[in-house]
């Protein structure tokens, strides 16, 4: 009896929740904020060159809300729950490939798709810390995360300013595919053997800007260092073919679509 009556409840509350959700959708029109440029990111992790890639960020809003804060180097992803300053959700990245002639005589690493969770808390004061971990599927087939705090200064969304620092980690799978020699790759290779185990890899900072030029257009940039440490700042393979240093940073333009209320 008392499952049926939490049932009815139940049920009560998500039509209630549902016909509140409604009203406030014709009360309070969505917009929709997209930006698209270049970026300039590591070819691959430990690596001395940069390539271009794009930069695409995806931001919704309902009503005079301003727009929720994204970092820049976050994976994509949205909250499927929120309460009280937290909020989880899933996350999904990309690592490109390393291609075998960039590293002679080691074995390559594919381009991979890395799914998996993040967890975040806002703060009262104006700071966000968000903490990612990420499964890859194939490529480096390893974990990898990141940690990170942002002090966050805006107005609405006439101007943003974030900055703060990055903590990276992955596990050993992922750190033996990109800075590990293994024992048959030695005599190919001309480097010696090594084999990383998993931590923290890396520890940096990033800073992002918007900018409102009008209702309607605006832009959007960023830039990140990472410093390579630990096994990964040890690798002969940094030492050799790539650097420390992973610098980053992109610039985008961004466009705001108005949304209409339903009941026009």
């Amino acid at each position: 009896m008392a499952t049926s009556h939490f049932g009815r409840l139940a049920a009560l509350f998500a039509l209630g929740a549902a016909w509140a959700t409604g009203v406030a959708a014709q009360e309070q029109p969505r917009r929709t904020r997209i930006a698209l440029g270049p970026q300039l990111v590591p070819r691959y992790p430990g690596s001395d060159e940069v390539v271009v890639r794009p930069f695409i960020d995806f931001s919704r809003a309902r009503g005079d809300a301003p727009f929720r804060f994204e970092a820049a180097d976050e994976s994509s992803g949205f909250p499927v729950f929120s309460t009280n300053g937290f909020s989880l959700g899933p996350a999904v990245g990309f690592e490109g490939s390393r291609r075998t002639r960039e590293v002679p005589g080691v074995p390559k690493v594919g381009f991979t798709v890395e799914a998996g969770g993040f967890v975040q808390y806002q703060f009262t004061a104006p700071v966000r810390a968000r903490v990612e971990l990420r499964q890859g599927l194939g490529g480096h087939k390893g974990l990898i995360g990141m940690a990170g705090i942002d002090y966050v200064a805006r107005d609405r969304d006439e101007w943003l300013f974030a900055i703060g620092p990055r903590v990276t980690y992955s596990g050993g799978k992922y750190q033996r595919a990109y800075f590990g020699v293994p024992e048959q790759s030695v005599a190919s290779s001309g480097l010696p053997a090594f084999r990383p185990s998993g931590g923290i890899h890396a520890i940096g900072a990033n800073a992002s800007y918007l900018m409102q030029l009008s209702p309607r257009w605006g832009i959007y940039a960023y830039g990140k260092y990472d410093r390579l440490v630990n096994d990964a700042g040890d690798s002969p393979v940094v030492a050799r073919y790539g650097s420390r240093d992973q610098w980053s940073g992109g610039l985008a333009l961004t466009y705001t679509i108005f949304g209409r209320r339903k009941d026009q």
